[in-house]
């Protein structure tokens, strides 16, 4: 099979599979429905993984469906594209949907009969379409396979019909990314309109070409590039779009919120990325300072207002959503340098705490599953004889601290380096976020599976979300914890570990990172035109991705920040009041989120016209 052919193939593995359990799932027992989903995925992530294994480093795999292939840089047909950064993040998807059908496997008491097999084939099926989006070369079937993964998301996130949270939750989350997608729609018709292109390089081609034939920049592709990452930026959380995540992933079953915080808000990250570099990075787009600086920006704001919020909350799931805010304004930074460190930083990142996050939202579930709560205050001292849960829990609040060796502290550290160069206060970013990220999970761990510290009162002044009262996922509460609920999160934390001591993940991510920005390269092999390369250009320079002694140092700083924080809070007067800067920063903050969906579409316009007037100030 040549490699071009496990492109579609990699698409087509989860739909077929999809299809398949949600017809025969009906007349299946339960470990049939199981075993039959889990070899669907394992089949996918073994293509995902031979794709990769066939990409060149600073290649990339074409191919055309159909064989509908351009004729003088122009086509009519569907293209698949495949780079070592494009399909790692697909394969990461492949995994963690492998990991939480594993974990699945007697969390819910799923019916059967005509619904039985749903909520794997919906897994299936949400894995189609992050697969599919990672691997286009087109901006439509981008928007359309982001839509189908939307979709997905929406219905598995208010799985559970008999509880109305989950609901509330998934339509604030389905009609706020829904007005985002529609956003985008019009902005990838407006760049129809000017080009008559849909692909990714056939746009950025003929923005080229129209600025070659003296046809400057004009507010068209202005207004068409914020439009068309309105999707993207929402789904990616940045503030001031993040306001559904916290909600969806509150109500959201636990082995949803593994794949929602674990890589579904990243493919946001990497579509804001790939759409910029192909289609408007070139002589017809915008400037790349415009973009960095603008992008920088939103960020760091990101990132602050994530670290800030997650350290609030008591309710462990919108803990781990608010961390997963911060987090994704530091990828965010890390794309936006728009330079192969910041992007092989960013990767490795991904990578890392795509197995940290998925582990604690599992270990969140054996929580919900053995006392029915995800409340902090509640739980305090009540899991002490969960000592190995406790332990990977621990162990989790590091790796998002930064801690050396895990892979997010590699991540963290190369992010950092390249982040430095262009700006020296942005590796203070990095720090603290790390720090109030990782020093508010290990605050919960402490006081859950330690009991360490007074019993926790929260000021009458701060008015939080409980984790209390939640409606159980197991239908089972007395039974024996499944093996399987243990063994995912610890292999998801070994998979971080491993990406932070082998040193071919990061050299393999590096020269990604490196193929990923030659805008020249990708035109040439997609369009067909190898005279589009620049003869005598220099080539990428691939950066190097390993620990140096100033990222070893940032992580034990941040690591150490985390644990003097979270030990802190434990042993703090419960007594004390909130003091000033409290009342006059943080509070104010915590009330923008209201939880009104109203609110959140008002935030979705205000973020958008900020973003369209900073453009249009540095044009």
């Amino acid at each position: 099979m040549n490699t071009d052919d496990l492109l579609p193939l990699a698409v087509a593995i989860p739909l077929l599979g999809a299809a398949v359990l949600a017809i025969a799932g009906r007349w299946l027992p339960r470990f049939g429905r199981d075993a039959l989903a889990t070899a669907w995925a394992a089949a996918d992530v073994a293509c995902l993984a031979l794709l990769w294994a066939r990409t060149s480093p600073d290649g990339r795999a074409v191919s055309w469906l159909g064989g509908w292939v351009p004729h003088d840089g122009h086509s009519v047909g569907i293209v698949l594209v495949a780079d070592r950064l494009g399909s790692g993040l697909a394969l990461v998807a492949a995994v963690l949907v492998l990991a939480v059908l594993c974990y699945a496997w007697r969390y819910f008491d799923e019916p059967s009969g005509e619904h039985g097999g749903m909520f794997p084939a919906l897994l299936l099926l949400f894995e189609a379409g992050m697969c599919g989006f990672a691997l286009t070369g087109d901006l439509f079937d981008a928007f359309v396979f982001f839509e189908l993964m939307g979709a997905v998301a929406y219905a598995v996130t208010g799985y559970r019909i008999e509880d109305p949270r989950p609901l509330h939750g998934a339509l604030a989350f389905g009609l706020v990314n829904s007005a985002a997608a529609y956003l985008s729609l019009l902005g990838i018709g407006l760049l129809y309109a000017r080009t008559g292109e849909l692909g990714l390089a056939q746009i950025g081609a003929a923005l080229d070409e129209r600025a070659a034939a003296g046809h400057g920049r004009d507010a068209l592709v202005v207004v068409a590039f914020v439009l068309v990452l309105a999707g993207p930026l929402v789904k990616a959380a940045t503030a001031p779009f993040h306001f559904w995540l916290p909600d969806a992933h509150a109500v959201a079953p636990s082995p949803v919120c593994m794949l929602l915080s674990g890589v579904m808000v990243e493919l946001g990250v990497y579509g804001v990325a790939r759409i910029h570099r192909i289609v408007f990075a070139g002589t017809g787009g915008l400037p790349d300072t415009v973009v960095r600086d603008t992008l920088l920006a939103a960020g760091v704001l990101t990132a602050l207002i994530g670290g800030v919020m997650c350290w609030q909350q008591r309710h462990l799931k919108r803990m781990l959503a608010f961390s997963t805010v911060g987090h994704v304004g530091l990828f965010l930074i890390g794309s936006a340098l728009l330079t192969p460190a910041g992007l092989a930083g960013a990767a490795v990142y991904v990578a890392g705490h795509a197995g940290a996050k998925a582990a604690l939202f599992g270990l969140t579930g054996v929580l919900l599953d053995r006392y029915g709560s995800v409340d902090e205050h509640g739980l305090y001292g009540r899991a002490r004889e969960l000592r190995l849960p406790g332990l990977l829990f621990v162990l989790g609040g590091l790796a998002l601290a930064g801690l050396p060796p895990l892979g997010t502290g590699l991540g963290k550290a190369i992010t950092e380096e390249a982040a430095g160069h262009e700006l020296g206060w942005l590796p203070a970013v990095f720090v603290l976020v790390s720090a109030l990220t990782g020093g508010a999970v290990l605050r919960a761990g402490l006081r859950v599976f330690g009991g360490v510290g007074t019993p926790p009162t929260e000021h009458p002044e701060v008015a939080a979300t409980t984790g209390e009262g939640e409606e159980p996922e197991i239908r089972e509460p007395g039974r024996r914890l499944p093996a399987p609920m243990l063994l995912v999160p610890g292999l998801l934390l070994a998979g971080c570990l491993a990406i932070g001591v082998l040193p071919g993940v990061g050299r393999a991510l590096a020269a990604g990172a490196a193929a990923f920005t030659d805008r020249a390269d990708y035109l040439a092999d997609v369009l067909g035109q190898p005279g589009r390369r620049q003869p005598g250009a220099p080539a990428a320079i691939v950066p190097k991705a390993w620990w140096t002694a100033s990222g070893v140092a940032l992580g034990l700083l941040s690591a150490l920040l985390a644990a003097g924080l979270a030990t802190a809070a434990v042993r703090r007067d419960p007594r004390r009041g909130t003091g000033g800067l409290y009342r006059a920063t943080v509070l104010p903050l915590r009330r923008l989120h209201s939880g009104l969906l109203g609110d959140y579409v008002a935030w979705l316009t205000v973020g958008l016209a900020l973003l369209l007037a900073a453009i249009g100030a540095q044009l």
